[in-house]
């Protein structure tokens, strides 16, 4: 008797939950009928994780792209990137291609406090751009929350140590004066205005970078969009509590602009690559517009 009653509380507490959640799933209008979106979907777009990663495009710059975290233990991680990151993976877009020499195996994985130590084999270095191949890697790596630097072994043998990423990455020199040379990394859209591309420019420009930042992003490089104004002007700046807070004239966001998002995301990639802040707050003559927190979301 009790095993029934087990049995029917259970069926009625299904159908409830079924009912719930029939009625609880999002609707969303596509030339005026309704669609259903089902949990799935849901989930693939919004709960499920991801890792950002290095690729290279067509015009051999490394982009920056999203790939499904497959794994939650950090190792296993780590090999699931340097597997997407290997030449012949099929997993990749059509437009994106891997750096690191097929048949390249992992013989170890350690970490040492905040320092990833990775060990190689020598097909590694079977490359054609090493530079390419080390700055890629370096970067996406260092997406990993709670690695800070990287040392690189080739078969038990130092290959680069305790690399960061003021290594530089898609780099463009315009310096004349060694002595007083000033780094920024600028994040553009690729020509497709798909995919964000940092670029590390290093120049003789004494200006804070939060303002070389703004003025450089103003400015177009080859096969790259840039999606700011060219009146658009930072009128100040502060940091506050892990905060940049940066105040524009009425041009930084056009009303007709659909992709305000991604401007507003190329500026704060950017700032990120600059400064220690967790956030950047982006305000209109004062007035707060909207902000980005450096584990990308936009609100």
């Amino acid at each position: 008797m009790k095993e029934k009653t087990l049995r029917k509380l259970w069926v009625t507490t299904m159908i409830i939950f079924t009912i719930l959640t029939i009625y609880t799933i999002p609707m969303t209008s596509l030339k005026n009928n309704k669609v259903v979106r089902t949990n799935l979907e849901i989930e693939e777009k919004i709960t499920l994780p991801t890792e950002s990663i290095y690729l290279v495009n067509e015009d051999n710059y490394l982009v920056k792209t999203e790939i499904p975290r497959k794994e939650k233990e950090l190792k296993k991680r780590i090999k699931n990137i340097i597997n997407y990151l290997t030449i012949g993976n099929k997993d990749l877009p059509k437009s994106l291609q891997g750096y690191i020499p097929k048949d390249t195996k992992v013989i170890s994985i350690n970490i040492d406090k905040e320092e990833l130590i990775i060990d190689f084999t020598k097909k590694i270095l079977n490359t054609n751009s090493e530079k390419q191949l080390v700055s890629g890697l370096t970067y996406s790596l260092l997406e990993v929350e709670g690695i800070d630097k990287i040392t690189y072994l080739v078969e038990g043998k130092e290959w680069y140590k305790e690399l960061t990423k003021d290594l530089g990455i898609n780099e463009i020199h315009n310096w004349t004066d060694r002595n007083q040379i000033t780094k920024v990394v600028l994040y553009y859209l690729d020509k497709n205005n798909k995919y964000y591309v940092p670029i590390t420019k290093y120049s003789n420009d004494q200006r804070e970078k939060i303002e070389i930042i703004i003025e450089e992003l103003k400015k177009t490089e080859e096969n790259l969009i840039s999606l700011e104004n060219i009146h658009t002007e930072l009128l100040n700046y502060k940091e506050e509590a892990n905060v940049l807070f940066l105040n524009f004239n009425s041009y930084l966001i056009d009303e007709n602009n659909n992709s305000e998002e991604k401007l507003l995301n190329t500026i704060a990639y950017s700032v990120f690559a600059s400064y220690d802040v967790n956030m950047v707050m982006f305000e209109i003559n004062h007035k707060k517009l909207k902000y980005v927190a450096r584990n990308n979301k936009i609100n």
